[in-house]
């Protein structure tokens, strides 16, 4: 899952990126309100991570203009949690009327960061209150990270396990090659190159000998889509 910190603290910035990659995130940062804003406006993220009191243009006013004047669809419904220095209900309440999904007050443990944003983004793609997302005999724990069939673990590289947590969290959609890769890797690689290669084929591939036959399907001319169990 492609995710956007916006904060300005560099240290804090440093440490969310770091702890979001350990969970097998694919992370894009900014440091001031306007660069955040223009990534959550021109990018597709599966969450948002947003501070309030960001330099240049504050977070409130960038949530407002993602949920009120967005021309893009995904800018209106990407799920953001927000960080905030100040712990007051009035401050609550306005993140929340200006479409907030989650809000953490600073100084806060990462742990509850990471827990509060897999619930929201589970909520937005797959409908999913538990940290366990069921497909047949085929079951990914959002919390640990692993994933089983018929109760066996299944061993996936890093890359393997953020294309196959993206088919499920999209499960019977129809996802294209560029969707599923700019969904993989962050703002560092070329679009290009990832649009052109062979490289999201590959890794179908090879999730393909290690899950039921039948589960990930080819959709001819536009991508990939999970199978509607039994499989």
């Amino acid at each position: 899952m492609r995710i956007l910190v916006i904060e300005d603290d560099p240290e804090l910035n440093k440490q969310l990126v770091r702890a979001l990659e350990n969970e097998h995130y694919v992370v894009d940062t900014a440091f001031d309100g306007e660069e955040g804003k223009f990534l959550g406006d021109t990018e597709s993220y599966d969450a948002i991570i947003l501070d309030l009191g960001l330099p240049e243009l504050d977070g409130v006013s960038i949530l407002k203009s993602w949920r009120e004047t967005a021309d893009d669809l995904a800018a209106k419904n990407v799920p953001v949690l927000v960080l905030t220095a100040r712990n007051t209900w009035s401050e609550k309440v306005t993140v929340f009327d200006n479409g907030a999904d989650d809000f953490v007050t600073k100084p806060f443990h990462i742990e509850e960061v990471l827990a509060r944003l897999r619930a929201i983004i589970r909520r937005y793609s797959s409908g999913y209150s538990t940290a366990l997302i069921e497909w047949g005999p085929v079951i990914l724990d959002t919390r640990t990270s692993r994933v089983s069939v018929d109760g066996k673990r299944v061993e996936l590289t890093a890359h393997e396990f953020k294309v196959f947590e993206y088919l499920m969290h999209h499960a019977e959609q129809v996802l294209s090659r560029t969707e599923i890769g700019e969904h993989i890797y962050n703002l560092q690689h070329d679009p290009d190159s990832i649009k052109d290669s062979n490289t999201i084929d590959v890794f179908v591939a090879r999730l393909r000998k290690k899950f039921p036959s039948g589960m990930i399907e080819t959709i001819r001319g536009r991508g990939y889509r999970l199978a509607p169990p039994p499989f």
